[in-house]
């Protein structure tokens, strides 16, 4: 197994658009020829677009973008911004009278970060399928990451800045992607190590301690969480899967969250994951399963730690070197 670009990954384009100084943005996954798809959404407060529509029952086979983005529900109307820039392409479900672009999309919450009047929209969903015609996608503060957070259990006064993480691998002829914005209630650790790569803060700020750890001494009370959390993600893979194996999958890819994520799919989370596989290479389906959940986990990983301080917050890179 050897790690690659994703731009490696025939037929597949990632395009990020973002604004810095509202703190948010979003990332376009493409595939214009259409990939088999699924999704899982384990967290307790999504904010998600045609989610249903993937569900293995249901008729339409194939999508055509997969749209991450920032400020929460706000932010699903970057979905209409792919739904423009690939109709202007003809591409999409044939309906008769023209074609209907399949997008599907999740949004996270970063309202507190920046400008919360600043929002991902149609116009800023357009600019990131334009960008991903150069296909060069940064990790970061970039998309979906530019506002994203992580370690809020005790508010905004003691979290930490994340981002988007990108990682891909090539294992024979079957590769497999990861793209994730990490934007958790919980901590990031390190899947080899297990260091705390970022999360909730000290008092003083000087090191990162252990939400997990804090949530325990206290397991008695009630606090009101802080409920702007969400990890959104993507696996892409050249391989060749049916809808319900796609849907499965996707269920799977979360084992990389609960690998780099300390607590995960709270009830303040919207955890979610989508598939897209452009049907290239035969594949067995459980070995690519534990592929993708090690690919996500490490693009946890890049996420934060290719994040940088930003808005008066530290970040991984304040305690570690990349």
């Amino acid at each position: 197994m050897k790690e690659i670009n994703i731009n490696e990954i025939k037929g597949i384009r990632v395009g990020h658009a973002q604004s810095a100084e509202g703190g948010t943005g979003c990332t376009a996954i493409i595939c214009e020829k259409g990939a088999w798809a699924g999704a899982d959404v384990r967290g307790g407060g999504p904010a998600t677009r045609e989610t249903d529509l993937l569900k293995s029952e249901n008729m339409v086979q194939q999508i055509h973008c997969v749209m991450l983005s920032g400020g929460s529900a706000y932010g699903l109307d970057a979905c209409s911004g792919a739904m423009a820039y690939l109709e202007e392409k003809n591409i999409g479900f044939d309906v008769g009278v023209g074609v209907v672009p399949i997008v599907c999309g999740a949004s996270l919450f970063d309202l507190v970060v920046g400008n919360r009047t600043c929002r991902p929209d149609k116009e800023m969903g357009y600019a990131a399928c334009a960008a991903s015609e150069k296909n060069m996608p940064e990790q970061g503060n970039v998309g979906a990451g530019t506002g994203a957070t992580v370690g809020k259990y005790l508010g905004i006064e003691r979290l930490m800045k994340s981002g988007l993480g990108i990682y891909a691998v090539q294992a024979g002829d079957v590769q497999c992607a990861a793209v994730v914005a990490v934007n958790a209630l919980g901590d990031v650790l390190d899947v080899d190590t297990g260091k705390r790569l970022a999360g909730i803060l000290s008092e003083d700020k000087t090191e990162i301690v252990s939400t997990e750890e804090i949530m325990f001494s206290e397991i008695s009370a009630s606090r009101n969480v802080f409920s702007g959390n969400t990890t959104i993600g993507c696996i892409i893979t050249n391989a060749k899967l049916t809808k319900p194996q796609a849907n499965k999958l996707a269920s799977i890819s979360h084992n990389g969250y609960a690998r780099a994520i300390r607590p995960v799919h709270t009830s303040a989370d919207g955890d979610s994951i989508f598939v897209m596989a452009t049907g290239e290479v035969e594949v067995a389906p459980d070995s690519l399963g534990a592929l993708a959940a090690n690919v996500m986990a490490k693009a946890i990983n890049n996420a934060v730690l290719h994040a940088k301080p930003a808005y008066g917050l530290k970040a991984a890179s304040d305690f570690y070197r990349l």
